[in-house]
């Protein structure tokens, strides 16, 4: 069985428990959107099936056949390693696993491995544990009174909301777009902080990347640059960072975007390994192929990468 058929199938189990007692949150739906986006070899098709099971209920009847298809599927040890590798992946995604969900863990774990159906009570309450937890982890990041939501969740998108209409008087930027310009300058932003600082070089390539992939100001990119910039080194939360870019942008949208990174890189002078490898993470992150970043990574000449 492929990588992608068991984790695929897994996710969707796991999404259908989260909605066994019939209720789930907005919050929770993101957190279970974050929890099964990172999942280990998921790919955006896989994502475009599963978020059909994230975003709307599921029924007693079809969580049973999801389960049933998953235990069906779960017959090598290899499959058997894949789904034990995302189930672990899952649970330790936001910290400390408490002695009672590690039990609700290894239980749901020993039955993949002898091949038994695991109890449908035991999925449901290790993905609401799941989802709980990364919610919680959400709710404890610093917030403010005044657009607690997209502070919590963006905190670059509020700093250049907040700034932006006395740095670019006259200049509209509806929100959507305005959000997806700050999770791309969160993401630049992360390249160049690979050693911890950002150069004046890799600060003019963001602004440039900006400014060339979405046509903003220059006045609009050096505010988010800013802001970006001066975040980065803090505890943003690059769950949900990436996942929130992947689905405001469409793949060509990603596929510039991760040259948009590799000009950063270039803003000191040549690119440097630890950087290309923070780009590949942030491609997989995004759902991009290995091809793909291999063929963004060859754009930038021999000589000015370090070691590649």
């Amino acid at each position: 069985m492929s990588n992608t058929t068991v984790i695929k199938s897994l996710a969707k189990v796991l999404a259908a428990a989260a909605w066994a007692d019939g209720a789930i949150t907005t919050d929770e739906i993101n957190s279970l959107k974050d929890l099964l986006f990172h999942m280990p070899g998921m790919t955006a098709k896989d994502w475009d099936e599963i978020n059909i099971y994230v975003e709307t209920p599921v029924t007693e009847a079809e969580r049973q056949r999801l389960v049933e298809e998953l235990q069906t599927e779960l017959a090598s040890p290899d499959d058997q390693a894949r789904a034990l590798q995302a189930l672990d992946q899952m649970v330790h995604a936001d910290g400390t696993v408490t002695a009672a969900e590690q039990a609700v863990v290894d239980e749901i774990k020993a039955a993949l491995q002898t091949g038994r159906p695991a109890p449908a009570h035991r999925w449901n309450v290790f993905a609401k544990k799941s989802v709980q937890q990364r919610t919680q982890t959400v709710h404890n990041a610093p917030n403010r009174e005044i657009n607690l939501d997209d502070f919590a969740k963006n905190k670059i998108f509020y700093g250049v909301s907040q700034r932006l209409p006395s740095a670019a008087a006259g200049e509209h930027i509806p929100d959507d777009d305005l959000r997806k310009f700050s999770l791309a300058g969160g993401l630049l932003a992360r390249v160049a902080y690979v050693d911890r600082e950002v150069s004046d070089g890799e600060y003019q390539e963001i602004v440039q990347a900006l400014q060339l992939a979405w046509g903003v100001s220059l006045a609009a990119a050096g505010v988010v640059a800013q802001v970006a910039v001066s975040e980065i080194g803090k505890d943003l939360d690059y769950y949900r960072l990436t996942r929130q870019f992947f689905e405001s942008t469409s793949e060509d949208e990603r596929l510039r975007f991760l040259d948009a990174l590799f000009a950063v890189t270039i803003g000191d002078g040549h690119t440097s390994e630890e950087e290309i490898e923070e780009i590949r993470a942030i491609s997989h992150g995004l759902l991009l192929s290995h091809d793909q970043f291999i063929a963004a990574k060859l754009k930038i000449p021999r000589e000015l990468r370090t070691n590649n």
